[in-house]
């Protein structure tokens, strides 16, 4: 069992509480509390998994990021649910000649083309959609964003998922009215948190709960979604 705790010691697979945090290199989230609680932002590389439903504001909290790190390289976008609308990527600034989108509805041909990309240095971003994935394969995808210096943004949907994913950070999102309730779960050099909102008003400032709608709020203002909206 030693030489097992000290197998994955070796290979950063294993962080002990009494462990001083390593500085990691970071690059802000665009909103203030979110980069308090991450201590400073997102990891430069890595995967950062994003427990959430489906349209409720998960693309809106990486469009900031996303929007300032626009570069020569690429964002690849690898298993896009039908329900997400493309066009969404350009409302973030982002140009469609500088986006990846990977078609194929195999969960392993997905898998293999997110780590191409992240380990190809083309990409400066990976956003892949996955309903199961396994250790070994979050590992992979782990090892090839820190070899292509990329974030790879993992979406999922879990359900019954006992164990964890070796990855860089790990957070629940929950709609809320004007943002989102935040969990961190897990993060690499930190620690989980008690769930926290995240105000996305500074940049939509048009967003209110769909009750306010029926108490004579004007037409044009847009409700932040609660459930998915095509």
């Amino acid at each position: 069992m030693h030489e097992l705790i000290s197998h994955l010691k070796d290979k950063q697979w294993l962080w002990q509480g009494s462990q001083q945090p390593s500085h990691i290199d970071r690059t802000s989230t665009g909103f203030d509390h979110l980069d308090q609680r991450l201590g400073g932002g997102y990891p430069n590389n890595g995967v950062i998994e994003l427990t959430t439903a489906l349209g409720i504001g998960e693309l809106r909290l990486l469009q900031p990021h996303l929007a300032a790190a626009c570069g020569e390289r690429l964002i690849a976008l690898i298993g896009l649910p039908d329900e997400l609308c493309l066009e969404s990527f350009t409302s973030m600034g982002i140009n469609f000649s500088q986006l990846l989108l990977v078609n194929s509805q195999e969960s392993k041909s997905q898998l293999w083309a997110a780590e191409q990309c992240l380990k190809s240095g083309a990409c400066s971003h990976v956003l892949l959609w996955q309903e199961d994935i396994e250790v070994h394969q979050a590992r992979r995808l782990q090892v090839a964003a820190e070899q292509g210096s990329a974030i790879q943004f993992l979406f999922t949907q879990r359900h019954q998922r006992t164990f964890s994913l070796p990855v860089s950070l790990s957070m629940n999102l929950h709609a809320q009215p004007y943002g989102l309730n935040v969990t961190i779960t897990k993060q690499k050099g930190g620690w989980p948190t008690e769930p926290f909102f995240v105000d996305m008003r500074q940049y939509w400032p048009q967003l209110v709960p769909k009750h306010l709608l029926s108490q004579g709020t004007p037409s044009t203002v847009v409700p932040f979604p609660m459930q998915l909206q095509g």
